[in-house]
């Protein structure tokens, strides 16, 4: 942002930028997903834009290797929990992304494919040999 509080451009998530796009401080061109965003649904994904590309910022719950299973048992059920409670589903929603609650097999699945997709494009770009 310049000191006029001038943006050429920035990409971002949904849920840093939703509330200027609501006041009209900035417009969505794009999102970088593979399906509608139910905060910005007239908003095109790349993809839909004929630009074959999609990107996820993800956040996930990690603990050290040592940790007792009882102890990553209970912080599962948790999780889960939480990623299915209306008000929070609602609240997440709300802020401007979606919850995509995957457990710790699905998930370690979803990071294998994502890493793999992600050092072919860095590959891609002459940034990773």
């Amino acid at each position: 942002m310049t000191q006029s509080g001038q943006v050429d451009a920035v990409a971002s998530g949904p849920a840093s930028v939703l509330q200027f796009i609501q006041s009209g401080k900035l417009r969505a061109l794009a999102h970088w997903g593979d399906r509608p965003l139910q905060a910005l649904p007239d908003v095109p994904s790349l993809a839909q834009l004929g630009y074959p590309v999609q990107f996820a910022q993800w956040a996930a719950l990690f603990v050290p290797a040592a940790t007792p299973l009882p102890i990553i048992a209970r912080l599962r059920a948790a999780a889960a929990k939480a990623a299915s409670d209306a008000q929070v589903v609602a609240t997440v929603v709300r802020a401007g992304s979606p919850i995509e609650y995957l457990d710790a097999p699905e998930f370690q699945a979803y990071w294998d494919a994502d890493a793999k997709r992600m050092t072919e494009v860095v590959r891609l770009i002459g940034k990773v040999e």
